[in-house]
């Protein structure tokens, strides 16, 4: 069983209280060899900490001696020792093990000694007495002489060295011994002399407190394991062979020399394996289940993968639950390399089906632990683990309900693992090649692609939500399903031409989603985000790859496009996918192959399709289909998508008058907002001629004020978009008109009174509210213009006139609008509204467009950027991001940052204080107290590290003022000094904080404070705290010490879950390091470690939807043209809004 009792150590070696007692008595904390047997039944204890060996590694540390080489103590060849050969030429080694051989065959003690010589040197000591070693000393005295050699630092790390010399000689090393093994055979290696005294010295210097002992030590006791198993395996060979002759003596019936010969033979066999078997388990014993749970990782890594390397080539021994649960074990291990050490050797053993059998309680203990893995937090452990689960299921040792939580990764961030997953997924679910009862099924090639093509829309039932979830489980999966790229059978089955399958809406729904997400594929264009943003190269043969595909694609659809679209051109779900294939498909094939009708009528189908509906993927998908067609067709196609794009731009104008006409009669509003949405959609690709139709919108905006929200916001877009359109013409042209100049102030000042009708008077407050929607738009609208016109596009140009700021009034109305939003959060109160453009209409973009106001300097930020920045840490995770990012551009303009500071955190707290004195509720003015004492929290954890010490006066300052802000109005503003001040005094050298402490007592030496002990509590409160801080002046120092030099963990973000009891190192926990580090962790987590973490509880869709928001705050670089400047700043805002819109 896996928990069954290890044999015994004492029987495979003398017993270790004696050396024990000898080691310990120099160097009493020594315990890692007090044990006489492994207990089988206790899970296993944590590495080897013990403090003696951590003091002693921390005391001493091996010197690298590079100016005097270590005199050769034992001579090999040609006047080289032993040493020197390992460390020069490999080639060499067999031939010095062979005379060695030869040597110690006739004088054993002088050849026993040059080896153990050349042992301890390569641990990195020198023992010069070769006496006690040739009287046969005890091993322990030895031992004890080399720790007190290694205590008095006469030792070299020849492993860990950079020097040439030292490059291969950890591999020549293993060498040597695995050549001295193999030598020996047939001699020395049975005398039980020579290797129990090597034995003896590996495991008795694998158990020493230097860690270059242990390292050496343990890579030369594994390795002679290893070494064993291969002269084991010879002899297995050789006694089966003389069993076998054996056996056909015995039929015959004749007793001779023969007969007695081979028994013996086979006698002698035996006994060697018996006794080869014994130094095996010797060495495990004495060494391995020490080792394995090493404080040095990769001693313990090595002893895995050795430990996996046994099991597989000598399974009539260590393939048994007494071994198999060290890798069980290890699975637990904190380090990454040891978790996939233990994984890449239970994969070897589960690929071997003769292994199968006697892995099943071994199995049952640890399947779960090994499906927990597929979602490791070192991605390089998960696509391990996830491979061995496919082992697993190939052997059928699992079942499906332990598959669920793996199913979920198919959506996870790391592209390697959902790869991992998705040929997962193929194998098991769609292919379904460890199903017994399938795998032997046979048929057509078409049968099997719509088969395997009905299991992956079952699968795609699970996530028909949500179109950007199919697109992750289509990208994972599509490298390894074949029907994917069967073009014409995906088509057939759209256009029903295989009866064999039935498809429900869903399905018809996936499939073409399916459909258009493999043509993306398959001409090289990305489904899902990346997480790096780089640019794809591809190689002359991946480009020629694509290019096939790409015109295999469009032969495929030439002829079947017109049908698709007939066919599902009314379904508002399948037209963007569809009408998104012309995108990728090759429009030179349609003039080389005659097809020009065909490519009218796809157009012409496209051009119905986007005048049928009114959501917005539909309408983008055709708008980009025809945009496409007229920028890349030649010739009379180009001519042809142009005619019809201009059509689709007059025939909305035309329907927009007509609407609007319509609700001036009272009809319904319905026609008039989808065509605004058209518009809209046109804008964002190119500019519309419209100046009649202008007029007319600001016409309806002034007399019908109770028009629709939805329709207000887009009648508003509209215009926007077409004053930015207004604007790049302008810029871009060579030469301006008054006229020109005249028409845009016009417009722009048309829309900023439209606008600013929309902005809260401070009498409207509690009266007027705007609805969610609406509110939104008009903030990231003004927020548009304003940047738009800023002073920097066009100062010093001639179109300086077109310079816009709004005045200190108009400001403060925007904010009080935005704080609306903040305080309203994402809840919409009409139900009826359009959620397709929730993204633009949230929180989040309201605080973009005011964190970009600041960013660009479009305003002052004397009132706007405090207001912002004390908003920090009141509304949730995407907001405190964007407010971080602003203080970073902050910084980097190098701003004043402690005015800014101090002036958000005396916003924050007046908002508590009227909180407190307009008597509302007690919990409300709690919640403000703690979003203040939030927000000094997190203002004061910008300064971390590096940045203390360079900004120490800007927190001098914040310190300082805040006291003169707080004494301003005493005692009735000193909880200021608890809520804000007293989170920034830490930051601060010991020094500044006894100024600061004799600054403060010096305030109050009139006053008597006992008059009014509530009023005066913060303040007796504030100083305690700053006598305490100054009392811990070391505290100071180590906390600096420690912030300065921690770094942010790389790779793979932390996952969350419910492990309790799954760590190795469980029981017997003692090590103080460890409780100061947790302690430290749960205390005092890292800024940046917050807003990671919450982070990773956004759900995922929403953390790629946010993250291209964030772009919006980047400053224009200052070395451009003004003229370059004002000219990108609009394509950059059309581009912006586009992006937006699109949900990127």
């Amino acid at each position: 069983m896996v928990d069954a009792a290890a044999p015994s150590e004492g029987s495979a070696r003398r017993s270790k209280r004696a050396r024990n007692s000898k080691l310990n008595a120099s160097d009493e904390g020594n315990n890692n060899r007090g044990r006489g047997s492994e207990p089988g039944d206790q899970s296993p204890t944590r590495p080897d900490r013990e403090d003696s060996v951590g003091d002693f590694e921390e005391e001493v540390r091996p010197k690298a001696k590079r100016g005097r080489p270590a005199e050769p103590a034992a001579r090999g060849i040609g006047g080289q020792s032993f040493i020197e050969i390992i460390r020069g030429n490999r080639k060499v080694i067999p031939q010095v093990v062979k005379k060695w051989v030869e040597h110690y065959e006739k004088d054993p003690k002088p050849a026993m000694v040059d080896l153990l010589t050349m042992f301890f040197e390569a641990c990195g000591v020198k023992y010069d007495d070769k006496g006690d070693l040739l009287e046969e000393a005890d091993v322990d005295d030895v031992v004890v002489g080399l720790v007190n050699l290694a205590r008095n630092g006469e030792v070299d790390d020849y492993q860990g060295s950079k020097r040439k010399e030292f490059t291969n000689f950890k591999e020549n090393l293993v060498y040597f011994w695995d050549n001295l093994v193999i030598e020996c055979q047939n001699g020395p290696l049975f005398d039980g002399v020579l290797f129990d005294k090597c034995m003896d010295y590996v495991i008795a210097l694998s158990c020493t407190p230097p860690r270059v002992y242990r390292q050496v030590a343990s890579l030369v006791g594994l390795q002679l394991v290893t070494s064993f198993i291969t002269v084991a395996k010879m002899l297995g060979s050789q006694r089966e062979t003389t069993q076998r002759q054996l056996n056909a003596e015995k039929k015959k019936r004749i007793e001779g020399p023969s007969m007695e010969s081979l028994n013996k033979r086979l006698s002698t066999t035996h006994e060697k394996i018996t006794m080869i078997e014994a130094m095996m388990r010797k060495i495990f014993l004495g060494l391995f289940v020490h080792r394995y749970r090493d404080i040095d990782p990769n001693i313990r890594m090595s002893c895995i993968q050795s430990l996996g390397v046994w099991i597989l080539s000598y399974p009539s021994l260590f393939l048994q639950d007494l071994y198999l649960k060290y890798l069980g074990w290890t699975l637990n291990d904190k380090v990454a390399a040891v978790r996939k050490a233990s994984v890449i050797a239970l994969q070897a053993l589960y690929e071997g089906d003769d292994n199968v059998p006697s892995l099943g309680l071994f199995t049952e203990r640890f399947s779960s632990r090994m499906i927990e893995l597929a979602d490791d937090v070192d991605v390089s452990v998960a696509v391990c683990a996830i491979g061995l689960v496919k082992q697993l299921l190939r052997h059928q040792l699992l079942v499906d309900d332990d598959l669920g939580p793996l199913y979920d990764l198919l959506v996870d961030e790391p592209a390697e693992i959902r790869r991992a997953i998705g040929e997962l997924v193929y194998d098991h679910l769609i292919a379904q090649k460890y199903n017994s009862s399938q795998s032997g099924s046979k048929g057509s090639v078409s049968d099997s692609t719509l088969i395997t093509l009905g299991r992956m829309l079952q699968i795609l039932r699970e996530f028909s939500t949500d179109p950007i979830l199919i697109a992750y489980v289509i990208d994972d999966v599509w490298e390894y399903m074949k029907a994917m790229k069967d073009w014409k059978c995906i088509i057939s089955t759209l256009l029903d031409e295989n009866s064999s399958i039935e498809l429900s809406e869903n399905d018809v729904t996936n499939l073409i989603r399916l459909l258009c997400a493999s043509i993306k594929k398959a001409v090289g264009e990305r489904i899902v985000p990346a997480t790096d943003n780089r640019k794809q190269y591809y190689t002359k043969a991946q480009k020629e790859v694509l290019e096939n595909n790409r015109r295999d694609v469009t032969v495929a659809m030439m002829k079947n496009y017109p049908q698709l679209l007939r066919k599902y051109m009314a379904d508002k779900a399948k037209v963007p996918s569809l009408v998104e294939i012309i995108l990728h498909i090759n429009l030179e094939l349609y003039s080389l192959k005659r097809q020009e009708q065909n490519f009218k009528t796809v157009l012409q189908l496209t051009k119905e399709a986007f005048f049928k509906h009114g959501d917005k993927e539909a309408l983008r998908s055709c708008l980009k289909a025809i945009n496409f067609c007229s920028m890349e067709g030649k010739g009379e196609l180009q001519d042809f998508a142009l005619t019809k794009f201009k059509e689709i731009e007059d025939e909305v104008i035309s329907k927009l008058k007509i609407a609007m006409k319509e609700v001036t009669e009272g009809y319904d509003e319905y026609p008039l907002l989808v065509n605004l949405k058209r518009l809209y959609e046109i804008q964002l690709l190119r500019y519309v001629p419209m100046e009649s139709l202008y007029e007319e919108f600001v016409s309806t905006l002034d007399s019908f004020r109770n028009v629709n929200d939805e329709v207000v916001s887009f009648v508003l877009l509209n215009m926007y978009l077409h004053i930015a359109w207004c604007l790049q013409l302008i810029v871009s042209s060579d030469s301006v008109s008054e006229a020109s100049l005249s028409s845009l102030l016009s417009k722009r000042t048309m829309l900023l009174n439209q606008l600013e009708y929309y902005l809260p008077d401070s009498a409207q407050v509690g009266a007027v509210k705007l609805a969610n929607l609406l509110a939104c738009r008009v903030c990231t609208i003004v927020a548009e213009v304003w940047c738009l016109f800023r002073k920097s596009n066009f100062s010093s140009t001639k179109l300086e006139t077109l310079t816009f700021c709004p005045d200190e009034s108009t400001l403060k109305k925007f904010w009080r609008l935005c704080e609306q939003q903040f305080d309203s959060g994402d809840e919409k109160g009409d139900e009826d509204v359009n959620r397709e453009y929730v993204e633009e209409t949230n929180r989040d973009a309201v605080m973009i467009a005011a964190a970009k106001l600041v960013a660009s300097d479009t305003v002052p930020k004397d009132y706007l950027c405090p207001e912002i920045i004390s908003h920090f840490v009141m509304h949730g995770t995407n907001i405190a991001e964007i407010v971080k990012q602003l203080i970073v551009v902050l910084r980097k303009r190098e701003e004043d940052v402690s005015v800014v500071f101090l002036e958000a955190l005396k916003r924050a707290y007046n908002r508590h204080m009227n909180q407190h004195f307009n008597g509302n509720e007690e919990s409300l003015a709690n919640k403000s107290l703690l979003d203040c004492k939030d927000l000094a929290a997190r203002l004061s954890g910008t300064f971390m590290g590096v940045a203390r010490n360079k900004h120490r006066p800007d927190i001098v300052k914040i310190v300082k003022d805040g006291i003169e802000y707080a004494f301003a109005d005493a005692p009735k503003q000193l909880s200021f000094l608890e809520a804000a001040v007293l989170h920034f005094v830490p930051k601060l050298p010991a020094t500044d904080v006894l100024d600061i402490l004799k600054d403060i007592q010096g305030r109050t030496e009139n006053i008597n404070t006992d008059e009014d002990p509530s009023g005066w509590r913060p303040y007796v409160a504030f100083v305690d705290a700053l006598h305490e801080k100054y009392a811990k002046n070391e505290g100071f120092a180590g906390a600096d010490e420690k912030e300065g030099t921690s770094v942010r963990r790389r790779g793979r973000p932390p996952k969350r879950r419910n492990l309790q009891g799954k760590k190795l190192f469980d029981e017997h926990s003692s090590s103080e390091e460890d409780d100061a580090i947790s302690s430290s962790d749960q205390e005092a987590p890292d800024e940046q470690d917050k807003l990671g973490n919450a982070d990773e509880e956004a759900p995922l869709i929403r953390s790629i939807r946010s993250s291209s928001k964030l772009r919006s705050l980047k400053i224009p670089q200052s070395g451009s043209t003004v003229q370059m400047r004002a000219e990108d700043s609009v394509q950059a805002t059309i581009q912006l809004t586009a992006s937006r819109t699109s949900g990127a």
